[in-house]
């Protein structure tokens, strides 16, 4: 049996690692990982290892997949075959290299031909252990011979500018006999070919790590005497295909990759003004955003970016109140109120997810972490109970548990995020108003999502809602299921309690809470969420934690001998103040407040040869600090620039280098104290919402209506159908709601447009990209597949020649 975790991978740098299922031959994990992906990359790769305690964990396999792969996979379950992991497999990164083949006339006056190969640089090659000290091996080979030639070690960078010049002598006079092997005719220069090794010198004694190769057929210089090109490294071809592939095992894996390619707001104008005023559209049905819901194959699609999009722009209340009176007119009965996967329920789905994941936290994070922690046995299943398990034991730890997470749902309604109050409060208003002999319908309409779409999910899954940082396990997932269940149903206010379990047991286990206090409680606090004109959440002044963990930073020179330069820190930021302590839970070493960060920015790789650097500039000093890895570092960064937005001395310009030995390393200014010299590049209008751009999600709104361009055009015909023939329906129209045909087929027509339009700047774009794109440049190195693939497609379609 083996303990394995599971790592993603971007090309070889870890940006998520699972836990540890112990002691199988079939890990389950189950664990969701996102990320917005903050740079280029070739492979997306997952490592299986296996953990050793007493030396390195060892590699069980891995599952690579190419970028241009990644739609072939999109949001699809599928099992691949794991691979084996060897040092030669192993590459990533880009050379540039520069030939020139040159005539040379001997004293003798015989022409021979000398080849100079320059290797320029290399960008972005692994870090392996902690450490890259690179150099390159060049050799020009043919069928008789090799002679090679390496460059100097460059220590410390993982971007190394070699910049050496190697000459090799081509053909070689005649005066050599014969029978030498030396005897090269001009055309055997065809069968020569140039290659690059790179090399990580170790310090250890076994000897070099490969970090990939390219070859160049000497052919390239048929053309012109001069060539230059950047190349992607390759793994070394060695002709072991000899391993069984199947013998290691497979990974199952979902993964969803999109790509969003955005332009400069003014483009999506037309598009975005259009669903912005879909909340004012009478009937709303008629709006683009409803219409959008209606195309799309799952409503989810649809609801993430109009959210969000309405979020930024905050008009997220009018509109959500719009669709869901809407839905409220439609239902006939009052118990089945936004019980379906509605648009309207799916977007208050999303926006309590955006607004409400702090008050979750602050709300549940406590009573869970404790469940998890003291592990109380709870099963109260008769059938499931252990040996040596008391069942009345066992109920009465159940019943502190849920008493415990009730109180902290049911006390905590002042926390409760305004744009969610308001929303309850337009679902009450449109419940009562439409089953106005119901006293209940205004509760029921609010506790369906506070209790059964919020926190319910957030008991059952806590790592869905990182409450904790893993899944739990079995004993303790199954009292938080027990927990769960009574919860959902004391918030959902049922007439006849005990009767809704399908288990007896659960039914006698709700015998605790069948008092008019539990009900009570649940009411008070559901007025309190729904009513408008609540009292401003923000005057409870309580520090929120955004963000956690350990990073390494440099001592700020406050000693002027400090030997030790980088140390491991655990920093933690609130909204009050930016922290770090020696270890977690000790008190805080060094303190920023929110307000005296002028500004947070990447630093240059150069200035200490560290990568995923970054500084937090305060009035006297900046704070380096180095994140774990690129999504990481991209996180700390956004969420610090983000809380200290609204600060009154922000900086326009700074330092992208440190200041060392004297001077800024990037503008040699001598004075530690000399203003910046690049603009800084954090400044967004304060009152955007947490992490939301608003251009890209109009983009990703424009891609869901282009993907399905065919049934918006449905759409229309039924419109066309409906407006001049009121009878029956004809069956394929039937899907979409359609309440008013002829406001519909107005709105139909605008987005239409207004995605032909985007789709038109689109292809310019790609055109002009096109003819701009040179294969072998900087951007598209050879060895670029999704480039090649992509002059493919425009080779069969345009005219251009390539």
């Amino acid at each position: 049996m083996r303990d394995c975790y599971c790592t993603v991978n971007l090309d070889q740098e870890e940006v998520f690692r699972t836990k540890i299922v112990e002691k199988s031959l079939c890990p389950f994990y189950g664990e969701d990982f996102y990320c917005e992906i903050p740079r280029s990359f070739r492979h997306l790769s997952f490592y299986i290892f296996d953990r050793d305690v007493f030396r390195r964990d060892s590699i069980i396999g891995k599952v690579a997949i190419q970028k241009e792969d990644l739609q072939k996979y999109h949001n699809r379950d599928t099992w691949f075959q794991l691979q084996h992991v060897d040092a030669d497999s192993e590459v990533q990164g880009k050379v540039h290299l520069e030939l020139r083949l040159s005539e040379v006339i001997t004293d003798t006056g015989v022409v021979c031909h000398k080849l100079a190969t320059r290797i320029v640089e290399c960008q972005g090659l692994p870090i392996v252990n902690g450490q890259c000290d690179p150099y390159a091996t060049v050799t020009l080979a043919g069928p008789f011979r090799s002679e090679a030639k390496k460059t100097k070690v460059k220590r410390k960078t993982n971007n190394p500018q070699f910049d050496e010049v190697f000459y090799f002598e081509v053909t070689r006079p005649c005066s050599y006999s014969k029978k030498s092997h030396f005897d090269f005719e001009e055309e055997d220069v065809d069968k020569l070919e140039i290659r690059v090794d790179l090399w990580n010198a170790s310090n250890l004694k076994f000897g070099d790590e490969f970090l990939g190769e390219l070859r160049i057929p000497l052919k390239v210089l048929r053309q012109s005497s001069s060539y230059e090109a950047w190349y992607f490294l390759q793994p070394r071809d060695n002709g072991s295909k000899s391993l069984k592939p199947d013998d290691l095992g497979s990974l199952r894996l979902n993964v969803v990759y999109t790509e969003d390619h955005v332009f400069s707001s003014d483009y999506y104008s037309p598009l975005r003004d259009l669903l912005l005023k879909s909340a004012d559209v009478e009937p709303v049905s008629a709006s683009a955003a409803h219409i959008l819901g209606e195309v799309c194959r799952e409503k989810q699609e649809a609801a993430v970016p109009l959210v969000r999009l309405f979020l930024h722009y905050g008009r997220v209340v009018p509109f959500i109140s719009a669709v869901a009176s809407a839905e409220v007119k439609r239902t006939q009965d009052p118990n089945t109120i936004f019980r379906g996967n509605s648009l309207a329920s799916k977007c208050i789905d999303e926006t309590m997810k955006l607004a409400g994941m702090h008050y979750l936290h602050v709300t549940l994070k406590p009573a869970i972490e404790e469940i998890c922690q003291s592990h109380k046995p709870c099963e109260i299943d008769p059938v499931k109970l252990k040996d040596g398990e008391n069942l009345e034991n066992n109920m009465e730890n159940l019943r502190q548990y849920v008493d415990r997470v009730f109180r902290a749902i049911t006390e905590s309604g002042v926390s409760c995020p305004t744009v969610m109050c308001d929303i309850f409060f337009s679902l009450r208003e449109a419940a009562a108003k439409r089953f106005q002999d119901d006293p209940d319908v205004r509760y029921t309409a609010v506790s369906s999502f506070i209790f059964l779409r919020f926190f319910a999910p957030a008991i059952l899954s806590p790592n869905l809602f990182q409450l904790t940082p893993h899944h739990t396990d079995p004993q303790t997932s199954r009292t938080l299921t027990l927990i769960s269940k009574t919860v959902q149903t004391l918030g959902s206010l049922s007439k006849s309690k005990s009767a809704s379990f399908k288990e007896s047991y659960m039914a006698t286990f709700y015998e605790f809470f069948n008092e008019q206090k539990y009900a009570d409680a649940v009411k008070n606090f559901l007025d309190l969420i729904s009513s408008s004109g609540r009292r401003d959440p923000k005057s409870v002044e309580q520090p929120i934690l955004l963000k956690e963990g350990f990073m390494i930073k440099r001592a700020q020179g406050r000693k002027r001998f400090g030997m030790k330069n980088f140390k491991k820190r655990w920093f933690r930021l609130t909204n009050h103040e930016f922290t770090y302590h020696k270890s977690k839970g000790d008190q805080p070493l060094y303190s920023i407040p929110i307000e005296n960060i002028l500004a947070v920015e990447k630093l240059e790789e150069e200035s200490f040869k560290m990568k995923n650097m970054f500084q937090v500039i305060q009035p006297e000093r900046a704070l380096y600090i180095q994140a774990n890895n690129c999504v990481e570092a991209k996180d700390w960064i956004d969420v610090l620039t983000k809380v200290s937005q609204r600060n009154q001395k922000r900086l326009a310009v700074y330092h992208p280098s440190a200041y060392l030995g004297g001077h800024w390393l990037c503008c040699r200014a001598p004075s530690d104290s000399a203003p910046g010299c690049s603009p800084c590049t954090g400044g967004l209008p304060a009152n955007i919402q947490l992490d939301i751009d608003g251009d890209r999600e109009t983009e990703r709104i424009y891609s869901l209506f282009n993907l399905y361009m065919s049934k918006l055009e449905k759409m229309q015909e039924a419109c066309g159908s409906k407006s001049v023939y009121d009878g029956p329906e004809q069956e394929e129209y039937s899907t979409f709601v359609i309440d008013d045909p002829q406001e519909t087929y107005k709105t139909l027509k605008q987005v239409i447009a207004g995605v032909g339009a985007l789709e038109q700047e689109h292809a310019q774009y790609k055109r002009d990209k096109f003819k701009k794109t040179k294969y072998g440049s900087q951007e598209h190195p050879i060895g670029d597949k999704s480039f090649q693939n992509y002059i493919r497609q425009q080779s069969e379609t345009s005219t251009h020649s390539i």
